[in-house]
């Protein structure tokens, strides 16, 4: 009876289209579970998220969830994670993301994940990172460690939605730091983010993983910009 009562005041909606939901139903309604446009990378070797890094970063494998569009379903998803707080909707994707990466050879192979980090500043803005909760859940998946203190963001830095993509390409390689080099010798990485664009938060990112010794880097995003 409490619970019909919240769902009457509070109702839970779908965070991709606002619909509420049915009561077996969790974060996401069935129609927009169907609907989000699924990239399936994974199983191909050279796909968009290869061919954005191509000659710039020395990946093993790539892949990204979903295609994302202006206005779009995923748009809305990803809105509601990063800027109202609904940590959820990582956790969502990062299962399903989860399951199709440990059925791929190559993704099962992997030591570690490694998110992409937040500025200590907006992290204490924000109150999360976006990208754990995927991170984590990916890493359960496949069965390997999961690790936050590795990759360090080093200084602060304003949106680069707006940048042109040469000036992305120019970002300051020591915008990211390792803590410890000696702890990842020879390992598999997997690094993850929310969504990959021009690739240029990934590139600075991986230069910096990748001046471990002997290491092999690999990345998942829950999305790619169409």
């Amino acid at each position: 009876m409490i619970k019909n009562l919240l769902n009457l005041f509070f109702p839970k909606v779908c965070l991709s289209c606002d619909n509420q939901l049915e009561e077996n139903e969790k974060h996401v309604c069935t129609d927009c579970r169907h609907a989000l446009p699924l990239a399936d990378f994974q199983n191909i070797q050279h796909n968009e998220v290869t061919k954005i890094l191509y000659g710039r970063v020395q990946l093993r494998y790539a892949s990204s969830l979903l295609w994302f569009s202006k206005k779009g379903l995923v748009q809305h998803l990803l809105h509601n994670l990063k800027y109202k707080g609904y940590e959820e909707v990582g956790e969502f994707l990062g299962k399903w993301h989860g399951e199709e990466l440990r059925n791929h050879e190559g993704f099962k192979s992997v030591d570690v994940v490694i998110p992409v980090p937040l500025h200590s500043k907006r992290l204490r803005q924000r109150g999360y990172n976006q990208v754990h909760k995927y991170g984590k859940e990916i890493a359960n998946a496949v069965d390997c460690d999961f690790n936050t203190e590795i990759l360090q963001k080093s200084k602060a830095t304003k949106t680069q939605v707006f940048k042109d993509r040469i000036r992305r390409w120019n970002n300051d390689d020591t915008l990211f730091m390792v803590t410890d080099y000696e702890i990842l010798k020879g390992k598999h990485i997997l690094l993850v983010d929310d969504i990959i664009t021009t690739g240029a938060t990934l590139e600075t990112c991986a230069n910096a993983l990748l001046k471990i010794e002997g290491v092999t880097l690999s990345v998942a995003t829950m999305a790619i910009a169409e």
